[in-house]
């Protein structure tokens, strides 16, 4: 119990003094209070009532205030100071007097400090590296929450300097705050995968810059944009108040930011480093018209690329909260890169090449562009092979996209490192039983050589913060990094988790779940039940949901890839029912409430007033001695003082029978309902869920007004995606309104579109291959592909345009165009896509989420190129005609 003190007043008080906690949940131990344990016998023989005792217990336990007196210059208050302070001011405080003689509660009771009833224990095995096991098995916890939007690392780094604190300065010798779950650890795991993974981008980008251009100046411009972006993203969010997260540092892809950089400082390049006889620019001007020619493409392409995340803005619940901060980064940090390219990087280059430059020509890419000029002509000479190719390919996207062959879920789960597994007991299990098989199992799951520690936690916190009871145990598994792991787990979370199962379902009576911490928090606010998935039935009879509860199970049992079955029961909690017999009671002059009164305070003990000690307050309970209330017939046999003098037994003023009860009833929507439980494993969620409602629809009839809801992660994918249904052809639309505002004619746009969505066979190829299912994370990564297509349509479409201005014939324009952009447009799709190689190759703690992004932008841009550079340009040729609206000339023609 002082353990439980100190957790309570001491350790509670100072973490809940630092900026940005809100509360600390405490379980476990048990809590101290002090205990009036009553002899009904005694109080029989004195004539006593339990009221009258309550009822001086309360009054013999306050202060009270006289006002004040003067004297001399000073005011002195008046107090009367009654607080009992201990067992021995408890045990003599006067109930009655009886012939000059005082009865007081130790004549009665026994006065003790004792523990609480006990809604929950907490425990916590350690495994060393040694092998040996440690097991604490009842010890003392405290959950400390973070308030909603604040700064965690901070917060955190403040309660470590608060536990330095208390286990040196505050804390009595021999006691101290050992945290067991740090989420700064997982931050700071997946904060090491994000950052490894930009800086491998960052390095490839440069790389390629410098292999492209040739030139370290130009490279170093185009470099300049990262830095510049990063700031202005930061500060504008920053200014609205959006704390940047993992998510949004690691789907961040650089390539993309320095794109539009790309495309001017190589017209800069090209441009000064052409020269002709009579040409009088000077180097600025030759930089001045190089940007002016550009910079209306660039503008435009990346912002389509702004525009194409703008469905990401309207998701909601979960995967909005996820995604959005992303959104806005991106946003940001493209809103940057357009400044920087627009506005900085000509002016760079006019500090950087005073006296113009010599352009270097890459032989790999000289051989290249003979190459793609002889492929493209034979490309455009054999249209219709071509532009059938082009039909196949998208044949097969849709293929991939509505035959089912990729696999779907709501959103990619992040490797925590640990596990969280819970266990579900009968609804009636009592203490003894759900403590029992939480020791069994933590010391099993600590005996895994994987494992570093194990808490279990069986019942509910005393605070109330969760309503469940001992037929409830939870566990966290804190796992060692995968390579310590044995070879036979192949370094998988999901062979460990296996020989988890198959160790604890030997268990009998319980149903068990895997999940990770934080996971399993996100799952249940989502489902509402304690589970990854929910199937819930709706109707009025209990035993009929529980029937059919059954019956779903069993089909869902056998469809591949479900686990952790389970259903929520409500009946079987059995009970002892004392009804009043209300012509009895009459009898008795006794009414309900004073049987109900006497149930609990004699049996279930009743809190009457608290004891304080300094800044502690406990709480002094009166109730019956154990013996007189630990069994049904010891409770019949309490008696009431009836207005006439008369003691009446429980027995004599209740009818009291023993019936199988539900232990709660489940509500939603108004509505009762029975919830089963579930995981999918080894399959993708949306595949595995849509077979098992199929099953399910063709084999349970329900009865009229039944019915049944899948929730969880299935029914927030289905929201998710029927809004990006709805807003995504919106998305689409307005890009081709900026479009047709960009070329003047419909026929760019189509043209360009049409490009665009060729490029998705890419990314679902990828998905595919990578045996990566399609999620949110997957869907945010194809607008963002959707958005940076657009903008190599966008760049190679203008210059062709303006070939043909200048002179040139469809097919040389198209040609010509399509071969002086080809180094610019592959640059851009290389640096865009090794941007992000690092993250879709990734398996660290913390890529979980955004390799999906990145897998879909890698393999879509990879197929884009091919599209871009050969079926754009052949396409062109098909659909352009004598009477084009075409731009007005942009500067002079370098072919």
């Amino acid at each position: 119990m002082e353990l439980k003190s100190l957790e309570d007043w001491v350790v509670e008080k100072n973490f809940k003094a630092v900026h940005n906690v809100v509360d600390v949940a405490s379980f476990g131990g048990p809590t101290r209070e002090y205990q009036v344990r009553v002899d009904p016998n005694m109080l029989v023989s004195y004539g006593l009532s339990l009221a009258q005792v309550e009822q001086q217990l309360t009054n013999n336990n306050a202060n009270a205030g006289g006002s004040f007196i003067e004297a001399g210059l000073q005011q002195i208050n008046i107090r009367e100071v009654g607080l009992v302070r201990n067992t021995h001011d408890i045990e003599n405080t006067v109930l009655m007097t009886k012939s000059g003689t005082p009865l007081r509660v130790k004549d009665i009771a026994v006065v003790a400090q004792g523990p609480k009833i006990r809604l929950g224990q907490f425990a916590r095995a350690i495994r060393h590296d040694s092998g040996t096991l440690v097991d604490n098995d009842d010890v003392v916890s405290g959950i400390v929450l973070l308030r909603k939007g604040a700064d965690a690392d901070g917060v955190l780094k403040d309660i470590h300097d608060k536990v330095n604190e208390l286990n040196t300065t505050i804390l009595p010798a021999g006691v101290k705050v050992v945290p067991f779950i740090d989420r700064s650890d997982l931050v700071g795991l997946t904060t090491h995968t994000v950052l490894h993974n930009l800086r491998d981008g960052i390095l490839l980008v440069v790389i390629i810059l410098l292999l492209f251009l040739g030139n370290a100046r130009g490279a170093i411009i185009v470099a300049l944009t990262i830095p510049f972006s990063l700031l202005f993203a930061a500060t504008c969010l920053k200014l609205k108040g959006i704390p940047a997260n993992l998510l949004s540092l690691g789907a961040l892809d650089f390539g993309m930011v320095v794109d539009g950089a790309v495309v001017m400082v190589e017209n800069i390049v090209r441009h000064l480093s052409h020269q002709r006889d009579g040409d009088t620019r000077t180097p600025k001007e030759k930089i001045f018209e190089a940007a002016h020619e550009v910079q209306r493409p660039v503008f435009y392409a990346i912002g389509i690329i702004i525009t194409a995340y703008l469905p990401i803005f309207t998701l909601q619940a979960v995967e909005g909260r996820l995604f959005k901060p992303m959104a806005w980064t991106v946003a940001f940090a493209l809103l940057g890169a357009l400044i920087f390219s627009m506005l900085i990087a000509p002016v760079l280059a006019s500090f950087f090449y005073p006296k113009g430059t010599r352009e270097w020509h890459n032989p790999v890419m000289n051989w290249l562009i003979v190459v793609y000029r002889r492929a493209l002509r034979m490309a455009i000479r054999l249209r219709f092979l071509t532009v059938a190719g082009g039909v196949a390919g998208l044949g097969v996207a849709l293929y991939l996209w509505l035959g089912g062959v990729i696999g779907s879920e709501f959103l990619p789960h992040l490797d925590e490192g640990a596990l969280w597994v819970r266990g579900t007991l009968a609804p009636s299990t009592g203490q003894t039983e759900g403590t029992r098989v939480a020791n069994q199992v933590r010391v099993l799951l600590c005996s895994f050589p994987e494992v570093r520690q194990c808490t279990s936690q069986v019942g509910r916190p005393d605070d109330g913060t969760d309503t469940t009871g001992f037929f409830n145990t939870e566990y966290f598994v804190d796992l060692k990094p995968k390579e310590e792991w044995r070879p036979a787990f192949h370094q998988n979370k999901e062979e460990v988790i296996a020989a988890m199962n198959a160790e604890v379902n030997k268990i009998p009576g319980a149903i068990w779940n895997f999940s990770q911490p934080i996971a399993d928090n996100m799952e249940e606010a989502v489902s509402g039940v304690k589970g990854q998935l929910a199937t819930k039935v709706y109707g009025n009879d209990l035993k009929n949901l529980e029937e059919k509860a059954d019956q779903i199970v069993g089909i869902m049992r056998r469809t591949r890839g479900i686990e952790d079955l389970g259903v929520f029961r409500v009946l079987g909690q059995p009970n002892d029912n004392f009804e009043v017999d209300r012509q009895q009671a009459a009898r008795y002059q006794i009414n309900v409430a004073d049987v109900q009164d006497a149930i609990q305070t004699a049996a279930g003990g009743n809190p009457l007033t608290q004891v304080l000690q300094d800044e502690a307050r406990y709480d002094l309970v009166l109730r019956y001695l154990p013996e007189y209330r630990n069994t049904k017939q010891a409770i019949e046999q309490i008696r009431l003082l009836s207005p006439t003098g008369e003691r009446v037994s429980l027995a004599q003023l209740c009818k009291v029978e023993e019936r199988d009860e539900a232990s709660e009833i489940y509500r939603e929507g108004n509505q009762r309902y029975i919830a089963i439980k579930y995981s999918v494993r080894g399959r993708d969620l949306g595949g595995a869920v849509k077979e098992a409602i199929d099953q399910v629809t063709a084999k349970v009839q329900l009865p009229r007004g039944y019915h049944i809801d899948w929730e969880g992660e299935y029914k927030s994918e289905l929201h998710a995606e029927a809004r990006l249904l709805l807003i995504v052809p919106l998305t689409i639309l307005l890009i081709f309104m900026i479009l047709y505002t960009m070329f003047h004619s419909f026929k760019w746009a189509v043209l360009i579109l049409v490009n665009v969505m060729l490029a998705r066979i890419g990314g679902l190829l990828a998905l595919l291959i990578t045996h990566t299912n399609f999620s949110v994370s997957s869907g945010v990564g194809f607008l963002a592909l959707f958005g940076v297509s657009v903008q190599t349509g966008v760049i190679m479409l203008e210059y062709i345009n303006q070939l043909r201005v200048r002179g040139h014939s469809i097919e040389d324009s198209a040609v010509e165009g399509a071969v002086l952009r080809l180094r610019p447009i592959m640059m851009t799709m290389l640096v865009a896509t090794l941007g992000l190689l690092p993250a879709a190759m990734s398996h660290g703690i913390g890529s979980d989420s955004q390799r999906p992004f990145a897998i879909v932008i890698v393999g879509g841009l990879i197929s884009d190129l091919v599209m871009s550079i050969f079926l754009l340009p052949t396409l062109y040729v098909w659909m352009a005609g004598e009477h084009d609206v075409l731009p007005a000339v942009e500067g002079e023609a370098d072919v």
